[in-house]
């Protein structure tokens, strides 16, 4: 792969002194799903798919970006004092752009142009987080190649930042962190409200996690995400009026029961119950995992997304044509939607010897019923961004 880059990077830009390779993973939420911008936990894991990056300083006040899963958009330059947000003119390349634009807010950086040649193996527009696996990959990119001190959490929240502000989509900290903070073999336990962490080992033994993508395209800042967010902290509000608390995330099951009539919205108490009921599902789905009850994860990730579709609305007939047929096969331990929605991908537990199977009924079902073919990858839990 490294050699493929750098023989790429040649041709695009040319030559290849000193050139540095770095990767970043995509990720993929277990559980705990719309949690992280309500003060819930979650639980994700970063994969060994992801992005790819040659990079270099090029000398000149401007960087230049090149991708090659868009060869066709050529290379996308810009003056390091123009870093503007601009959907048509700069495309996927608005993502580097504004991780480097929020560096410049900082005492780090960015005073030499780059050159930039990216390639991604995640499904684009699929829920694996390939925006952020790019922002991430700037961002430690940027670190090593200007020597800047810089945590890897401080690159989460960097990232999440350029996705909020210049971006514009309102996201949580859950995908860049996952990201940055990624350890193969495990996934991270966090409290998005505090950022407290800790791994959890993944001891799947006879059984394997499967992705499927939908291949319906979703983007984040052109779907219902910021509305939904709008929408919890309209019920947060609601709450605040007669209980002490800063976040969904902070009540339980009995706790919002008690009190989800003050929001006086029917569709605002199912969404503030999706946040609070996802949360404690969480919880639940790793003490499972920690006692080494895979059938109560399964279980908790099935309720996951009946959750998201009848509480959340945000599954639509893709995902829930590709879950609800998941969970027919045997040997499927649980199934649901992954990602913010509205497309994407789910995530399964299936079996070792039923994974053939799985992908075949699924697939066929999925052809039949909505008319163009699903993907599908069985996945290992990798580690975060580093150095090629």
């Amino acid at each position: 792969m490294k050699e493929k880059l750098l023989e790429e990077f040649e041709r695009v830009f040319g030559g290849t002194d000193d050139c540095r390779v770095f990767f970043a993973p995509g990720r993929v939420n277990l559980i705990g799903e719309h949690t992280d911008y309500n003060g819930g936990h979650v639980f994700p894991c970063a994969l060994t798919i992801g992005t790819y990056a040659v990079a270099r300083k090029n000398g000149m006040d401007t960087c230049r970006f090149y991708s090659m899963n868009f060869v066709n958009q050529g290379i996308k330059a810009v003056n390091l004092d123009e870093l503007e947000y601009d959907k048509e003119e700069y495309n996927w390349a608005n993502y580097p752009m504004g991780v480097i634009s929020m560096l410049n807010e900082k005492e780090t950086r960015v005073n030499e142009g780059i050159d930039f040649l990216v390639y991604g193996n995640i499904p684009n527009a699929s829920g694996l987080s390939s925006s952020a696996s790019l922002e991430v990959l700037t961002a430690f990119a940027c670190r090593e190649l200007f020597g800047f001190e810089m945590s890897l959490v401080d690159i989460a929240l960097l990232s999440q930042r350029a996705e909020n502000r210049f971006i514009g989509v309102n996201c949580g900290i859950m995908d860049q962190f996952a990201i940055a903070m990624g350890k193969k073999n495990n996934a991270i336990f966090l409290d998005t409200a505090t950022l407290k962490y800790e791994y959890a080992p993944i001891e799947l033994k006879d059984a394997k996690i499967v992705i499927t993508c939908s291949n319906k395209k979703r983007g984040l800042g052109d779907s219902k995400y910021n509305e939904r967010r709008s929408e919890c902290e309209d019920a947060l509000k609601s709450i605040q009026t007669v209980k002490k608390i800063e976040s969904l995330g902070e009540l339980n099951e009995k706790e919002f029961e008690e009190i989800k009539n003050v929001i006086g919205d029917e569709v605002k108490i199912r969404r503030a119950k999706h946040a609070v009921y996802e949360n404690q599902r969480t919880i639940k789905a790793v003490d499972a995992l920690k006692a080494g009850d895979i059938k109560t994860f399964g279980e908790l990730m099935n309720a996951s997304h009946l959750s998201l579709q009848k509480d959340y609305e945000v599954t639509g007939i893709e995902l829930d044509t590709i879950v609800e047929t998941s969970w027919t096969v045997p040997g499927v331990i649980g199934a649901r939607m992954t990602g913010a929605g509205f497309g994407g991908c789910t995530v399964a537990i299936v079996k070792n010897e039923n994974v053939d199977e799985y992908i075949k009924t699924v697939g066929d079902t999925y052809l039949k019923k909505i008319g163009y073919a699903a993907d599908f990858y069985t996945v290992e839990i990798g580690d975060g961004p580093k150095e090629l």
